[in-house]
């Protein structure tokens, strides 16, 4: 048996224009915690795919606890025992637990789906590493958190003795996070390996034993975590010093005196999951207001309803002081509304369309870039290129697609978008997922901005850190209702935690 669970030798991928590995060697030692972090376009997620067999290198060899990869792709590395959780689940909401874990290896009595079969991996795997997961439940009822505990068990009841997570702790509350690290020491006790793909330092720094830095398509070096800090792994993940993240200086006393930009009174939707009930609440100008929450309580029909994609059943919603309850999105935005969707590639970009003019997307119409029925080419690549090279956008090849850019870049060019069209209003949901920590600090710089320029700012986060750093005032939202508010620098993050849980606790 090789003292390795995972080896990645001499790995190297080309795609057009870009070298996405570049002759990478990384070894991960079989029963450890091993973090691999970098910038956005770092390689990272290439490499990843690599080794659970979803892409072919062009050089190089994979090998799982000891055994060659070759190219038998992704059934090949589950069965080497390699399994990955993705950052965005790969589950089907409307099938229950067990449905979900027992698909694509369904276990048969006869021509037949075995259910007691499936319920009964279920179970006994949840048990053993203190998941608790009702088999029966369908996944569209559960919590972020267990609906990732239900990846975690899919991959282990396929017999996964070396575990890869893409960004884990992304969308879960404080008290998820210590859950989940707790099970995934317990995994880890119990001979498993995990590998962690993270953005987030510190607790990459609390939990894995080895640190590997990739930049560039190349791994630059390892570090032993109980030997590094956050300054110094940032520093050597961007090349260069970063600033440490910090609460952002508050303005109260302009802030109290300022005009509403916005105001929710009484908002109700319907819908069985993600309904709003009596939600009331106000932006000010020069003002960042954060809603913090579990997701799936009420953030994604908030956003449909200040976007004007769905209509509330009652109450009102004010811009500057006039009603736009039942005005189209664009109306909303030719009055000053810009939005940073939570998920950039369904409703931020056009993948498959070039980056200027994904760059322009809802400003197409203006007289500038346009010449009667024909939009101008000439000024959509120069105000484009003006963007990318204003929100330091790499590559900053107009012409390019923007499926060609990493995550945090693509998220770079949302934000300077929205922020081009000089808004007065702006919504920013998880504006900073996926992104490096030179992104965040940059991303953050942006919206920090913005605010002192006057803007009124609604943050939705699933990112609790972030919030405390970025906002004046915190909303806690549960089941659609405001739980619970404070002012930003008074917040303790272990309370707004149990508001973000329903707990009976936080009412006290």
């Amino acid at each position: 048996m090789s003292a390795f669970a995972l080896e990645l030798e001499d790995i190297s991928k080309r795609f057009p224009g870009v070298v996405a590995n570049d002759r990478v060697h990384l070894q991960v030692r079989a029963g450890s915690v091993h973090a691999l972090v970098g910038e956005n376009g770092a390689g990272k997620t290439t490499l990843m795919r690599i080794a659970y067999g979803m892409t072919r290198a062009d050089h190089g060899v994979v090998r799982i606890q000891g055994v060659e990869l070759g190219v038998g792709g992704t059934h090949r590395a589950i069965d080497l025992g390699l399994g990955m959780v993705h950052q965005h689940f790969m589950l089907v909401p409307t099938l229950s637990v067990c449905e979900n874990v027992a698909l694509g290896s369904e276990p048969r009595h006869g021509p037949w789906f075995d259910r007691d079969a499936a319920r009964r991996n279920v179970v006994e795997t949840a048990e053993r590493f203190g998941l608790q997961l009702d088999p029966d439940t369908r996944v569209e009822d559960l919590s972020v958190g267990e609906q990732q505990r239900v990846e975690i068990v899919k991959v282990l009841v396929r017999g996964a003795r070396v575990l890869i997570l893409d960004e884990p702790t992304a969308v879960l509350t404080p008290q998820e996070v210590d859950e989940l690290f707790a099970i995934l020491r317990r995994l880890v006790d119990e001979g498993h390996t995990v590998l962690m793909i993270s953005h987030r330092l510190q607790e990459v720094l609390a939990f894995a034993e080895l640190i590997t830095v990739m930049r560039d398509g190349r791994v630059v070096g390892d570090v032993v975590a109980a030997e590094a800090d956050a300054e110094k792994l940032a520093a050597w993940i961007v090349g260069r010093e970063v600033p440490t993240l910090q609460r952002r200086s508050r303005r109260a006393a302009s802030r109290v005196e300022a005009e509403v930009e916005l105001r929710c009174e009484n908002l109700c939707t319907s819908g069985a999951r993600e309904a709003l009930h009596d939600l009331s609440f106000s932006v000010r100008r020069g003002e960042i207001v954060g809603i913090a929450g579990v997701e799936g309580n009420g953030q994604q029909a908030l956003a449909n309803v200040l976007l004007g994609l769905e209509t509330p059943t009652s109450g009102r919603l004010l811009l500057r002081d006039e009603e736009v309850t039942t005005r189209s999105t664009a109306e909303r935005r030719r009055r000053g509304m810009a939005y940073v969707p939570a998920d950039r590639l369904r409703e931020g970009l056009i993948e498959a369309m070039r980056i200027d003019e994904n760059a322009i997307l809802g400003r197409q119409h203006e007289p500038e870039l346009n010449r009667g029925p024909w939009l101008r080419s000439s000024r959509i690549t120069e105000r484009a290129l003006q963007l990318l090279r204003r929100f330091e956008v790499r590559p900053a090849v107009p012409e390019l697609p923007a499926a060609a850019l990493s995550g945090g870049n693509q998220q770079r060019l949302i934000v300077g978008r929205e922020l081009e069209r000089d808004p007065s209003f702006l919504l920013l949901a998880q504006p900073t997922r996926g992104v490096d920590v030179g992104g965040i600090q940059f991303l953050h710089e942006c919206v920090v901005a913005a605010r002192d320029a006057g803007r009124a700012i609604l943050l939705i986060s699933a990112d609790l850190n972030e919030i405390l750093i970025l906002a004046d005032r915190v909303l806690v939202i549960f089941e659609g209702r405001v739980v619970g508010e404070v002012t930003a620098d008074a917040a303790d993050p272990a309370q707004l935690g149990l508001w973000m849980t329903g707990s009976a606790e936080a009412a006290g």
